[in-house]
């Protein structure tokens, strides 16, 4: 992200929380589930993974869980910047993994709905 851009901002309307910084995430990989326009797949969704999730993304043609090159492979527990139209698919399916609200983008609600990805906290407290 270009240092002159605004802040980007979270589902709780503040500055955007990092999500993880090992493993590395984020689309361009800073730790933050920051977008822009180059973003295609809206890697905006902070999550907790989870086994289920991760198997549904294997499934889906999107293996998280293998290392290969630089990537380490994720299990459960890490956090994630996943695309938010998968994570969509996978609370369709019913195996969402748990969302960090702080670190999660508010332009996520716009692809997973902002009710689905509430429902999902991980960090409930962030609310009060």
């Amino acid at each position: 992200m270009p240092d002159d851009d605004p802040p980007q901002t979270n589902l709780l309307g503040l500055p955007l929380e990092t999500c993880s910084m090992a493993p590395l995430t984020g689309y361009f990989r800073t730790g933050c589930c920051e977008t822009d326009d180059d973003d295609r797949g809206s890697h905006t969704v902070c999550t907790q993974v989870t086994a289920e999730f991760l198997e549904f993304s294997r499934r889906r043609g999107n293996d998280l869980s293998t290392p290969r090159g630089g990537f380490p492979g994720l299990v459960p527990g890490d956090r994630w910047c996943v695309c938010a139209a998968r994570w969509k698919e996978a609370f369709d399916a019913g195996c969402a993994p748990p969302v960090v609200l702080a670190a999660t983008h508010a332009l996520a609600a716009d692809i997973a709905g902002r009710e689905a990805l509430l429902a999902h906290a991980v960090d409930l407290s962030s609310l009060n």
